[in-house]
């Protein structure tokens, strides 16, 4: 899945560049809120919590954000956030996870569902792609933390499955019930990651052209600039060719 590692490397390094940190800042806080208050406000009795916690640090998010995203999870007349996962597909037929957490669902499916239309797309239903993506706990780390080999065996140490190295990075893919632990292990030996997070790791594909990875691109920036989804997802298997063509 190399092509795809390429595909996410780009989103990664796009989104530092383009997204409004205040936009980000809210979102990272959302999910601290909502796992605090769904468990302890403890991140160390709360897996989730911690990994929320983890991520906004990752992304710079300072400790007074943080902690007020927590205390705001304990105030009894607190917004109440639900958790939505929406599923369709992009242009060119590619796979697309949306995942959002709202206080309106009819405000977020509309905007969700008109965002694809008018972005060569089409919403489904729950299931509709779901299929081709499984859940999985990420750990991503530079590549300046080690070569290929030594990071392969601190990852299998660590209790993963998988390592996807390239020149920029190595990211470390773990059973999704079992980030916590895998990521807590690796710190002992690797250090503070750069992301550690639960993604959808597709196990099939699509392959676009360059416009079609352009029109995709421009759906997820939209369907990501709405304030109630967290974060998207799609199948793309990014070609070298294309890839060289997105860096020029």
């Amino acid at each position: 899945m190399a092509g795809h590692s390429k595909w996410a490397n780009i989103q990664h390094r796009k989104g530092r560049q383009d997204a409004a940190r205040s936009k980000l800042f809210s979102k990272l806080s959302k999910e601290i809120t909502v796992a605090a208050k769904m468990g302890d406000p403890d991140p160390d009795k709360n897996p989730r919590l911690r990994l929320a916690v983890k991520e906004a640090k990752s992304n710079s998010v300072p400790k007074d954000v943080i902690d007020r995203a927590i205390k705001k999870s304990q105030v009894g007349d607190g917004d109440d956030y639900e958790e939505i996962r929406y599923e369709g597909y992009g242009p060119g037929g590619v796979a697309v996870i949306v995942e959002a957490m709202t206080d309106n669902r009819n405000r977020t499916a509309s905007n969700v569902r008109s965002t694809f239309s008018k972005h060569g797309g089409n919403l489904g239903e729950t299931g509709s792609v779901g299929f081709m993506f499984e859940r999985k706990g990420e750990i991503t780390y530079p590549a300046s933390v080690g070569d290929e080999d030594s990071v392969m065996m601190a990852a299998i140490e660590a209790g993963a499955e998988d390592v996807e190295s390239d020149e920029e990075s190595h990211v470390i893919y773990c059973t999704d019930t079992d980030l916590n632990e895998v990521s807590t292990a690796l710190e002992s030996t690797l250090g503070e990651s750069e992301h550690t997070k639960l993604v959808w790791k597709p196990t099939t594909t699509t392959e676009l052209d360059l416009e079609g990875v352009q029109k995709l691109m421009r759906l997820i920036e939209v369907l990501e600039d709405d304030d109630d989804v967290q974060r998207v997802t799609a199948n793309l298997e990014l070609t070298d060719e294309v890839a060289a063509q997105l860096d020029a």
